[in-house]
């Protein structure tokens, strides 16, 4: 399951805790992702079904993503279907999360 920006959904700690109800990766992610992103994030958030999903909990994150937002408007799987990739949001993105990139020139790879 790829993100519309092409992180891996069933890699993501808010996916795996979901799935697994699992409280204490919930705790886990919090705190790392609170001092990642400089944000007191609380375990009860720590939920996602996969930013793919129509329905269910969404991160938070997910419901204001502007790539996800675009990649639906689009009715595309992700951002590596885009004619227009490589625009300013997915490079922005992209240049953040180099392992993002390579799933996404993973696939346009094998578009051609």
């Amino acid at each position: 399951m790829i993100a519309s920006c092409g992180l891996i959904c069933t890699e993501c700690p808010a996916y795996i805790a979901h799935k697994n109800d699992d409280q204490q990766l919930r705790i886990k992610t919090a705190e790392e992702w609170s001092k990642m992103y400089e944000a007191k994030l609380k375990p009860e958030i720590i939920n996602c079904v996969g930013c793919l999903e129509t329905e269910g909990t969404l991160f938070h994150h997910c419901l204001e993503c502007k790539i996800r937002a675009c990649c639906r408007k689009k009715n595309l799987a992700n951002c590596a279907y885009c004619e227009d990739f490589g625009c300013e949001e997915i490079t922005e993105f992209l240049n953040l999360v180099p392992e993002a990139k390579k799933v996404l020139d993973d696939i346009r790879a094998n578009l051609k």
